[in-house]
């Protein structure tokens, strides 16, 4: 498989590097958080005199550290003075009681930390119970639009690429197949036998047709504000038999393994968080048309869902803002950043740009607002909201 440097995460890890934390690399399966630490590894044998330390629980090879105790004699016993003691571990979740052993190798300062694991056993929720040391979370994502288009080496004159990268995704493992049928039937075992197979193993799952609905049920509503109590009563209206407790706790697990993004709801005048409805995003488009087909294909749910998570890659907070009965698609902050973002398909039409530059108009503060849409124009501006073509918006580099 062809491979290409995803440089914004192999820098990040670069600026980390010999920083006290433990470094935490969480993410979708199958996204590239094993290539990503090869990558980092390999930068590091480039430009330093380090001795690395590299554990991978997904080769036999070290199939005799499955225990914290082993794990532990095994990093110190490969400990070099003097020089910078580097640790990977991937997989990590496989080694028993994981936690004792990298806290302790921790709190011996000795060395510099990295671990990915399987996030359905290495949840963001229970990192602080994890580890008692510090730690940094470093989110790696499926492919962006960006990355789609230099695997292929297409540009945004390119016909129909963004289309394309709607249907298959960011799982780079399916794009060694050439056949569509072969790339879906990879990213729905990937689905089936990866992500939906460690939920059912760490919280003991048996309603798995239940399970499988809801994550059916949650692709095909991407984008739109949704409850668990809304989605009970829809399976009760189809005979299905369930509760919005066992539906609430299904939904947090398809997120907690980066399946889905929960984005909770932002009053903008009232500057507070609602606790109501929220909007779920999908971690990659590619699930949904592998699983789904293209029934009920609407391609603005599909666009925000990339420009979502296309945020989330830049470092965004991002919630959906309410102002009275308006609802903004992203309330995007960053440290003092804040933005208003409205995205659409097509705005060619004079009633469509007014409905989508409406919820804008109503903001009275003075943070950037911004509406992203396909216009297949250079960016321009209506009275003071500016108007980006989403290809070139997902294109662009990002400091």
């Amino acid at each position: 498989m062809k491979l290409i440097e995803r440089r914004d995460y192999l820098n990040r890890l670069i600026r980390l590097k010999d920083t006290p934390d433990i470094k935490i690399i969480t993410g979708l399966r199958r996204s590239g958080k094993s290539e990503l630490v090869r990558a980092y590894m390999d930068w590091i044998r480039k430009n330093e005199d380090a001795n690395i330390i590299y554990v991978d629980f997904a080769d036999l090879k070290f199939d005799d550290l499955k225990t914290y105790k082993e794990l532990y004699t095994y990093c110190e016993e490969k400990y070099v003075a003097d020089k910078s003691n580097v640790i990977v571990v991937d997989e990590v979740q496989m080694c028993e009681k994981f936690e004792l052993a990298i806290n302790s190798l921790y709190n011996s300062r000795k060395y510099d930390i990295y671990i990915t694991g399987s996030n359905a056993f290495l949840l963001s929720s229970d990192l602080s119970t994890l580890f008692t040391g510090r730690f940094i979370e470093i989110p790696v994502y499926p492919f962006s639009f960006s990355e789609y288009c230099e695997y292929y080496d297409y540009d945004s004159n390119t016909a129909n690429v963004l289309d394309e990268y709607v249907m298959n995704g960011g799982l780079a493992g399916s794009y060694v197949y050439n056949e569509k049928e072969d790339q879906a039937s990879y990213i729905k075992d990937v689905y089936t036998t990866v992500i939906k197979r460690d939920l059912v193993d760490k919280y003991g799952i048996k309603e798995e047709a239940l399970f499988d609905s809801l994550t059916d049920y949650m692709m095909d509503n991407i984008s739109n504000l949704t409850s668990a109590s809304k989605v009970s009563n829809v399976f009760k209206q189809n005979n299905v038999e369930t509760n919005h407790i066992t539906v609430g706790n299904y939904m947090k697990y398809l997120c907690s393994a980066f399946m889905f993004y929960k984005v909770k709801r932002y009053d903008i005048r009232g500057k507070k968080y609602l606790e109501t409805s929220d909007k779920y995003y999908l971690s990659d488009l590619g699930f949904r048309y592998a699983m789904l087909g293209t029934r009920n294909m609407d391609y603005g749910r599909a666009y925000e869902n990339i420009v979502a998570l296309e945020l989330l890659r830049r470092g965004y907070d991002i919630y959906v803002g309410k102002l009275y009965q308006k609802e903004i698609d992203f309330v995007a902050m960053k440290q003092n950043e804040k933005l208003y973002i409205q995205v659409s398909d097509n705005i060619s039409e004079p009633a469509t740009l007014e409905r989508e530059l409406a919820p804008l108009r109503a903001i009275k503060d003075a943070y950037p607002k911004v509406l992203i849409a396909n216009t297949s124009h250079d960016d321009y501006d209506i009275e003071g909201i500016k108007v980006l073509d989403l290809t070139k918006w997902l294109l662009q580099k990002v400091s």
